[in-house]
């Protein structure tokens, strides 16, 4: 079969509606009809990507743009140091030691950096990603946890800090572990994947300690995501998450020895005491230097604030507010540091994906000092920086302009500097940013974040003046509470070089106005992620960003679904658009991938009302139903290792949209056998980044830079003019 050729339709009956799935083999990724129907759309994405004028340059200036040294906060155990570094040019991070203070400067100072494991000597051919890693707290061991082919179901090895060598059988089946060492060989860790009797939090013995078959310490049920954690080397904390919908329990034990003798029940068999369990709320906990739980939480705060607990009694009844919520910015990160005496939390907050950093006194939740930051941008991964008054606080952090790079926040400091401190973030490229609002169908101010670059010095000859619209991408997310933070794109940065515009809308369903913001545009109300999606396009061609023709919508996953819903509402609201790794097929997401975790997000087939809200919406139906008839340029990527959306959901889309869309307008389908959602090797990302763009600017009349004009009338006789 080929292009949108269907065999004999298939018509599922739901709650009394028939629906119509014509491509359902298409959900057999390796038979043989479905090769065959791949290997054409691969020829007709290889045709197509040929003809993009921007595509090789945008893939030399990504390269050049991610081609720089990068590290992750380092950690102390024992008498060495940790931390993760990929080298400028490299394809993937790796795993390092060196001995020294973490806080000095790093391994600049003459520290000699040994590699404990680096996932390019352990397959060359780059199909192997690092997911994961911990080291024991003395030092000796490291567990690292690997996959490959994209699929995220790997393989956690304990390796020699010193050697890098395996000391035992690694332990298969393990998804994104958390791993909770309990001491020098013995760790917690977490199994996520269904259908095997394990899932839950498991001890495991070290080889090197006897051995002995893993125990189960704490079940967790099917449709949840358990953590666990070890605070202070004493607080053993398990946490069960409910699939993806912002909502957790948590449970917390002492492991400290006591006059019973019998360690080996306290590590298998935990006393656990309940943090709060059944609420509507997702909570994060943290050791505090005076021994207090000091807990993130949205208990009592959409927009979270932090309180604090003793850990001997921890359920929330007995919290005590310490950091309150702010109406407008919303609680990331935090971490406790100082001493028992003067404790104090430095605690990131996100302003429409701008990250705002302060300290507060743990006592009394009173400001001390804001930290200043290098610029607009985000701060993640907030990590004391050693043990004792002096260590300060490590951080990552990034802006659109400027590469990820890593601060030391000494004590009582107000502005951060570099670690390791040879370290120079790349000069930036002029960036401006601005905020525009919209509303939707229902009335509600939609807000859109605009970056555009001052002078871009790679655009072309025909690249718009200041005022003039022009080629612009509008991104949007939309799912699962999550918020936009603006840290580092190369591949933004590359289009706002080449003279585009680069805009996010901030649609409910994401998590950017607060937890009420997601909710709104959840389950039965992820139409309204749609209708904002479409009243930011209009917006931004109603306030001459650009014209219809210029605009390409974009988004991946959750994301993906967005902008595909929003093109088959409304065919004519902009050129072009990019789903990376979409949902497609809501009547059977369930079906597919992880979907089975996603029902608090997207709801479920099973339910009238909610089957009613999913059809509504659902782009592989709008196309079946409605056709495709005037619709833009479509740009559909897909990965065979995909765990998570599964890629049968861009190859239905895509043979759905040959079948009833124009000839004239492409409905190209990128395909990659050998990747997965995730991670995965910086070439790979950076074809991929380039193609998805070329495709954008091609379709939007990005002209590419001078050195190589494109002939006069060359670009896309795709494009649409207009309004």
């Amino acid at each position: 079969m080929s292009g949108g050729e269907r065999a004999p339709l298939r018509v599922d009956t739901l709650h009394g509606t028939p629906v119509a799935d014509p491509y359902r083999w298409l959900e057999e990724p390796d038979s043989p009809a479905t090769r065959t129907w791949l290997a054409g759309r691969e020829r007709e994405f290889a045709a197509a990507a040929a003809t993009w004028p921007l595509r090789a340059p945008l893939a030399e200036r990504i390269r050049d743009l991610v081609c720089a040294e990068l590290w992750t906060p380092p950690l102390r155990r024992g008498r060495r140091i940790f931390a993760t570094r990929r080298r400028a040019g490299g394809e993937h991070p790796a795993v390092v030691a060196f001995e020294g203070a973490a806080g000095d400067g790093g391994p600049d100072g003459g520290a000699r950096v040994r590699v404990v494991f680096d996932p390019h000597a352990f397959d060359p051919g780059g199909g192997t990603t690092l997911d994961s890693w911990e080291p024991s707290p003395d030092g000796e061991h490291v567990a690292v946890q690997t996959s490959s082919g994209g699929t995220e179901r790997g393989a956690l090895r304990v390796l020699s800090a010193a050697t890098g060598l395996r000391v035992e059988d690694p332990i298969e089946g393990v998804r994104y572990s958390h791993v909770a060492w309990a001491g020098p060989e013995a760790f917690y860790y977490v199994r996520r994947d269904d259908g095997d009797g394990r899932r839950g939090v498991w001890l495991h013995r070290v080889a090197t300690a006897g051995g002995g078959p893993d125990v189960l310490v704490r079940a967790c049920g099917p449709r949840t995501v358990p953590g666990v954690r070890l605070l202070g080397g004493r607080w053993l904390v398990v946490s069960e998450s409910h699939g993806t919908g912002h909502r957790n329990d948590i449970w917390i034990a002492d492991l400290a020895p006591d006059d019973s003798g019998a360690d080996g029940a306290r590590f298998e068999r935990p006393r656990w005491r309940t943090v709060h369990a059944g609420e509507e709320a997702e909570t994060h906990p943290e050791l505090g230097p005076d021994g207090l739980l000091y807990l993130r939480t949205t208990l009592g705060a959409e927009r979270r604030r932090i309180c604090a607990a003793d850990p001997r009694s921890p359920g929330s009844a007995d919290w005590r507010e310490v950091v309150g919520e702010d109406p407008e910015a919303t609680i990331d990160g935090f971490t406790a540091t100082g001493t028992p005496e003067s404790p104090e939390l430095l605690v990131a907050r996100t302003r429409l994906g701008i990250s705002e950093l302060t300290a507060h006194s743990a006592a009394h939740g009173g400001l001390l000092r804001r930290v200043d930051l290098p610029g607009e941008g985000m701060v993640t991964r907030l990590e004391p920086a050693g043990e004792g008054p002096g260590a300060g606080v490590h951080m990552c952090y990034a802006d659109v302009a400027t590469q990820q790079e890593v601060l030391v926040l000494d004590p009582g400091a107000e502005r951060p500097r570099p670690w390791p401190r040879a370290s120079r973030p790349r000069p930036p490229t002029p960036v401006r940013r601005r905020t525009l609002q919209c509303r939707s169908a229902d009335g509600t101010r939609v807000p859109i974040t605009l970056f555009t670059a001052e002078d871009p010095p790679d655009a072309g000859s025909g690249a718009p003046e200041p005022g003039e619209p022009g080629p612009t991408i509008l991104h949007a997310y939309g799912g699962f509470g999550r918020p936009r933070q603006f840290g580092f794109s190369a591949t933004v940065l590359a289009w706002l070089r080449a003279g585009g515009r680069y805009a996010v809308a901030h649609v409910r369903g994401g998590g950017d106005l607060g937890r009420q913001w997601h909710l709104r545009g959840a389950r039965r109300g992820k139409p309204r992620a749609v209708d904002d999606l479409v009243a930011a396009a209009d917006a931004l061609a109603g306030q001459g960003v650009c014209t219809r023709g210029h605009l390409c919508l974009s988004g991946g996953s959750a994301g993906g679904l967005l902008v595909l819903a929003a093109a088959a509402r409304r065919p004519n609201v902009c050129g072009a658009v990019i789903a990376s790794a979409p949902l497609a097929d809501m009547a059977r997401f369930e079906r597919l991938g992880l979907g089975p975790m996603w029902i608090r997000e997207f709801g479920t087939a099973a339910d009238p009302q909610d089957f009613a809200a999913l059809m509504s919406y659902s782009p592989y139906h709008r196309v079946l139903a409605d056709g495709a008839a005037d619709r833009p340029a479509v740009l559909l990527t897909g990965f065979h290792g995909d765990t998570r959306t599964d890629a049968a959901h861009p190859r239905k889309m895509c043979a759905a949209l040959l079948h009833h869309g124009q000839a004239e307008r492409p409905a190209l389908l990128r395909y990659e056998h050998d990747v997965g959602h995730g991670p995965r090797a910086v070439t790979k990302a950076i074809e991929l980044a380039a193609d998805a763009h070329a495709f954008a600017a091609a379709e939007t009349g990005l002209a590419p830079p001078p050195a190589e004009e494109a002939p006069s009338g060359g670009g896309s006789p795709h494009r649409r003019e207009g309004t």
